[in-house]
Order: structure tokens, then C-alpha cells, then sequence
């Protein structure tokens, strides 16, 4: 009986998928959808369960499937926008479909839901943190002394100190963190780079493009932030460095400015116990135009 009952549940949720499952995460996401009489699941772990075999046998005959993140409320929005019924799986089709080309969602390539779902979230938090900085950069304006587009011209410089850094830096993996303060919190932001056999560097095109973003926002509101480098190489130290935003450029931090950074616990302010076999040093140079806080258009009356 409860074989047959979890062959029914996966044909419910076949119904629902065009490719993409948009996926309820969390408890109080899935007893926002129960509101639905067409939604048909009562247990959220099991749900959960139903969802994973499903991905799995449909990775066993060669189907390619992407989760997305389902939003109730973004989902109400939706139906309201096209007036769509709601209480419908067609409906719940169709803003699936729209959240695989614009929502947060990743390839289902074999892995747990247990790893998968904060991979997710973490992709949501992302998109968020990018969509958030680019509202802010194009509500900011022209500039009143020159006329300049201060949000595209921040963005532009964004562009040449990451250009810059990732110029200067050793060889090996590159990890870098942007973080800028802004309400209602501090935005931050990753990008993750390598070197190929030529030395030239790889890096995810969309993650530099919102890492610059971030960065801009910074610069365009003159916000308290910084950057943090980690490389890594066989054979070596891990070397880890990074600057305080100032104006237009980089100001470098401190060997030991890195260090408490690095060591301190960013939620609670307790001190962490620092890695072995990590070299906290001061960074590499820019140059004049670039580093020691340049103020390039500080003219401008923001």
C-alpha cells in the first residue's frame, strides 16, 4: 500500500515538472503551498523524499533536470501578474518554467537534496545580493559637477581593480571576497578564479560580473567595505591579503589587519583559531592609480 502510495505521489509531482522542479525547501515554504487544495502533499519530509527519488529516476533514464527554488509568495505575485489561477499544477508549471530562466536554480547532477538544497540557497542569496546592487548603482544617478553616470562609471572602475588584483596576484587558485556595508545589511560577494597552463586567468563570467557589482556599490556611495585574497598552490602556503575600500582605489591592510579578520568569527566577534600552514601578508602593489585610496573623481559631488 505505501509503495503504491509513493507511485502516486511521483506521478503528481511528474505533473508538475517541465524540466525544471521548483523545489519548497523549507518547512514554512511548504505550509504556504498547503493553502492549495490542487497541492497534494501533507509531510514535508516526505515530500522531500518523493522529490529525491523522483530526481534520481529521472537521472537513471537520461533526463537532464534543474531545481529551482519555489517561492510561495513570489508564486502568488506571479498568478497575480498573468492571471493565472492559482490553485492549479499548471499554474505551478508554468512559474516553474519562469523560475529556470530567471530564479535561482542548478542541474541536478546525482547529489543528495541534503547537499543540493543549500547550494540553492546560497545561489539565491547570490542572485539576491546582485539584483539588490544593481537597483542601488542605477538609482544613484548623474553626477551634479560633470553630468557622468555615477553608477556606470563606479561599475567601470569596479572593472579595473579586479582586473588589477587578479593581474598581481600569484599563481595558483584565487579566492576572493568583496564585502561592502549597506542596509539593511552588508552585501558580499565571491568570485573563485584559476590560471590555466598559459598562465591566463579562468573565471565564471557571471560571478565576475556580480563581484564587480558589489564592488561598485561601494565605490559609487563611498560605503565602508573590503576585499580579501586567498590563493592557493601546490606545494605552497596559502597566501591571504586584502585592502580597505577607500574612494575610487584600495587602501592594502596590514599583515596582522588580515590576520584579525581572518581569525574572527564574523556572526558572533569571537576569535577563531587561525589555519596552519596560511601566510597573512600585506598585498601586492596596484600602483598609484589604482591602490593607496586613490580618489580619481573625487570631484564629483556624489
Amino acid at each position: 500500500m505505501a509503495h503504491t502510495s509513493h507511485q502516486s505521489m511521483r506521478r503528481v509531482l511528474r505533473r508538475e515538472i517541465a524540466g525544471t522542479i521548483g523545489l519548497l525547501a523549507d518547512a514554512h515554504d511548504f505550509a504556504a503551498m498547503r493553502r492549495y487544495r490542487s497541492f497534494a502533499f501533507d509531510d514535508h519530509p516526505t515530500y522531500l523524499q518523493q522529490v529525491e527519488s523522483l530526481l534520481r529516476t529521472l537521472a537513471a533514464q537520461g533526463n537532464h533536470t534543474t531545481v529551482a527554488l519555489f517561492d510561495p509568495e513570489e508564486y502568488a505575485e506571479f498568478c497575480a501578474d498573468t492571471g493565472l489561477e492559482p490553485d492549479t499544477p499548471s499554474s505551478r508549471t508554468r512559474f516553474t518554467a519562469e523560475l529556470a530562466a530567471t530564479g535561482a536554480s542548478l542541474p541536478y547532477d546525482g547529489q543528495p537534496l541534503a547537499e543540493l538544497v543549500p547550494e540553492l540557497i546560497d545561489e539565491a542569496v547570490r542572485l539576491a545580493t546582485w539584483e539588490y546592487a544593481t537597483t542601488l548603482l542605477a538609482q544613484i544617478g548623474d553626477c551634479a559637477s560633470c553630468g557622468e553616470d555615477i553608477g556606470r562609471a563606479a561599475f567601470a572602475r569596479a572593472m579595473q581593480l579586479l582586473t588589477r588584483i587578479l593581474d598581481t596576484a600569484g599563481p595558483g587558485e584565487r579566492h576572493l571576497v568583496c564585502s561592502v556595508t549597506a542596509k539593511p545589511q552588508a552585501l558580499v560577494a565571491v568570485l573563485h578564479a584559476d590560471q590555466d597552463a598559459e598562465g591566463a586567468t579562468q573565471l565564471d563570467e557571471s560571478e565576475a560580473l556580480e563581484f564587480a557589482t558589489v564592488l561598485a556599490l561601494g565605490i559609487a556611495t563611498r560605503s565602508p567595505g573590503g576585499l580579501v585574497m586567498r590563493t592557493t598552490a601546490p606545494d605552497t602556503t596559502d597566501q591571504v591579503y586584502g585592502w580597505h575600500l577607500r574612494g575610487e582605489g584600495l587602501e592594502p591592510l596590514t599583515a596582522g589587519e588580515v590576520f584579525d579578520a581572518y581569525c574572527t568569527d564574523i556572526e558572533s566577534g569571537d576569535l577563531v583559531s587561525p589555519e596552519s600552514d596560511v601566510d597573512y601578508r600585506t598585498p601586492p602593489d596596484l600602483g598609484d592609480d589604482l591602490g593607496q585610496g586613490s580618489t580619481a573623481t573625487d570631484g564629483h559631488t556624489h
